[in-house]
């Protein structure tokens, strides 16, 4: 792919640029802020309780949490 002006004098790394350094980093800033004040800080809050909820206890990969193995980058079909 060739660079090109897809608006009048912006190539699109600058595009991704100004959305990168204005409305993407104002929308980061403001769900930390909220994120820190109403779930102390904890990310995909909904979606851990879900899967702790739907996970099978006692079969392998069913873990609450990667084993250390897993976590490192191991893959669910490794030995």
């Amino acid at each position: 792919m060739i660079g090109r002006n897809v608006l009048t004098g912006r190539w699109t790394f600058q595009l991704v640029e100004e959305y990168d350094d204005g409305y993407y980093q104002t929308f980061r800033r403001l769900e930390d802020e909220v994120r820190a004040r109403l779930m102390e800080g904890r990310r995909h809050v909904y979606e851990a309780e879900m899967k702790e909820q739907r996970r099978t206890h006692g079969l392998p990969h069913h873990t609450a949490v990667p084993s250390s193995s897993e976590a490192a980058g191991a893959s669910q079909n490794d030995p």
